[in-house]
């Protein structure tokens, strides 16, 4: 059984005996946040907790890192029946998303989207994590005056599909959803499962999405130049729904700017089921801290959360978001799941959401 102590730790300091918490950590989500509290127990106790705005932080479950940061607010406050501390932060991600981007001549040339975010990563001491190869070169990136450096690097990142988020330990992730990290355990209705909530939405679904070329350099594209557009279709949308992107993938070429559209769709497939469920405790069953960007099974009959038409067969879903909960009400994670094709960069086969009519695989 593993001891999941919270510990934040301030320099020298390692602070202990908090009573709630809400740690949230997702692949779509810039940076990890968390807030902390602590009621007295005793006269005097939340004095005694040293840690000021600002200060380096580390938040820990367990032993396990979970943030690696900064101190934001801290917040006490005082009624005639008790005294409280609450304490927020973020991961150190948190200067890229708020600060401006900083670079020579404002003009990043020939470099893939690991080079720029590396790039930008530099003033403000952020490592940058990417397991993806063979990314392509990117001719020119312009840095527009007031645009931070997390706007550059997701819009860099965006059209190769990559996931843009941070990691326990404050590291920016470059990433592609995994296809074989799975849990070592799943969710089940009437075993460790306590509330679920299954979105099944049409409003953000296209029946078609037509990605324009937009270049500079267009003739060394000529498939860009007599095609310029590209449509994207999902069949499962039965009345006509146009929406038109413009492909940020410039003069890298059509076959970029394709996939751009096909993973435009899938995306919007994918996000359409949305599960949200509360399990009863912080770990599976090896002792692991549910992980975004983890493949897990869940089985819900009741809300049709299955991989088989009898309710049988677990559905594999990956972990979009974590939220780590520590209250009056005992411990709990939230996780938000969503279909893994919704992340792929290319997607070969869609598995068709509840209540989808059968159709095809969108054009590619």
């Amino acid at each position: 059984m593993v001891d999941d102590e919270i510990l934040l730790s301030i320099g020298n300091y390692m602070l202990s005996g908090w009573t709630s918490l809400r740690c949230t950590r997702g692949i779509e989500r810039f940076p990890s946040d968390f807030e902390l509290g602590m009621t007295e127990l005793f006269p005097g106790q939340a004095n005694d907790v040293v840690v000021q705005p600002g200060d380096e932080c580390l938040l820990a479950i367990g032993g396990d890192p979970v943030v690696v940061g900064y101190v934001d607010r801290v917040v006490p406050s005082i009624s005639a029946n008790m005294h409280e501390i609450r304490v927020a932060g973020r991961g150190k991600c948190q200067d890229l998303l708020d600060c401006a981007a900083e670079w020579p001549n404002g003009q990043i040339s020939n470099c893939t989207a690991l080079d720029i975010a590396s790039k930008l990563a530099v003033p403000y001491n952020i490592t940058v994590d990417c397991d993806v190869t063979g990314l392509p070169i990117i001719p020119q990136q312009n840095i527009m005056l007031g645009e931070t450096a997390y706007e550059i690097i997701e819009r860099s990142a965006r059209f190769n599909a990559l996931l843009v988020y941070e990691d326990r330990y404050g590291h920016l992730r470059l990433a592609r959803a995994t296809q074989t990290d799975v849990m070592a355990s799943g969710v089940q209705e009437g075993i460790n499962m306590e509330s679920a909530s299954v979105e099944r939405s049409m409003d953000q679904r296209y029946s078609e999405i037509v990605a324009v070329m937009i270049g500079t350099n267009n003739l060394l594209d000529l498939n860009a130049v007599n095609a310029p557009a590209f449509t994207a279709t999902d069949p499962n949308v039965t009345r006509h729904r146009r929406r038109i992107i413009i492909s940020e993938a410039g003069e890298l070429g059509w076959e970029i700017g394709k996939q751009r559209a096909v993973w435009e769709v899938a995306r919007r497939l994918g996000r359409s089921e949305v599960v949200r469920l509360f399990v009863d405790n912080w770990r599976d069953v090896e002792g692991n801290l549910w992980e975004p960007n983890k493949l897990i099974d869940v089985l819900i009959p009741s809300l049709k959360v299955a991989g088989d038409q009898g309710g049988t067969v677990p559905k594999r879903y990956l972990i979009s978001e974590v939220t780590y909960h520590l209250g009056l009400e005992g411990t709990h994670a939230e996780l938000t799941l969503m279909a893994p094709e919704a992340f792929m960069p290319q997607p070969v086969l869609i598995q068709r959401q509840f209540a989808d009519v059968i159709g095809t695989v969108p054009q590619q």
